[in-house]
């Protein structure tokens, strides 16, 4: 496979916020999809702490009204119609992809590597961001729009609670995904003169 390909994948994936209940790949496909990019995403002294939780349908449905029902003691008032509509959107979607790192395993790691202990939380959070990309874009190929949420931690707890989540994963980020609705909004970019840097060439 020739780079173009997967640049022109990355080039592809965007931010859909208008998502439907419907899916174009199989249940056990969207279940394949995380498992292989959880499986093969490079980690830190191959520390491999991330995991990942697949929601699907009436599933899925229950982690957004659990996240209604934490935000709206604490949203102000007037705000909440807007916070409200916005939560409905992602309802609607087909599934939701949950984000954890297992810090029991960075902990570990942090006691066999004792001169990189303060640098084991962030390798583990780039490890997580590069499968949050992969599976974010290998779900945009299979025809999904998803879009990337942080509700952690203010639902961290009830999540646990609700599908049995280990006490040592800490939640990262939530990633809901449904068939396009509408077109992804438009996009816009720094100059990108400005953020990368050549020498030598």
């Amino acid at each position: 496979m020739s780079s173009a390909r997967f640049l022109d994948a990355l080039k592809t994936r965007r931010t859909y916020y208008n998502i439907t209940p419907k899916s174009p790949i199989p249940d056990e496909r969207i279940e394949e999809i995380v498992k292989e990019v959880v499986l093969h995403t490079p980690s830190s002294f191959n520390s491999q702490s991330s995991r990942a939780v697949v929601l699907l349908k009436k599933e899925h449905e229950k982690l957004w009204d659990i996240v209604a029902e934490v935000l709206k003691p604490v949203v102000p008032e007037a705000q909440w119609p807007t916070t409200e509509k916005k939560l409905q959107g992602f309802k609607s979607g087909y599934g939701s992809v949950l984000f954890f790192e297992d810090q029991e395993s960075v902990r570990k790691l942090q006691e066999q590597f004792p001169l990189y202990q303060d640098a084991f939380p962030g390798f583990a959070q780039h490890t997580n961001g590069m499968i949050q990309l992969a599976t974010w874009t290998a779900l945009e190929l299979e025809g999904f729009g998803a879009s990337l949420q942080h509700y952690n931690p203010l639902i961290d707890l009830k999540v646990k609670e609700q599908w049995n989540i280990p006490a040592s994963w800490d939640l990262i980020a939530e990633m809901p995904f449904g068939v396009p609705g509408a077109p992804a909004g438009d996009k816009t970019f720094a100059p990108i003169e400005d953020r990368v840097k050549s020498y030598g060439k």
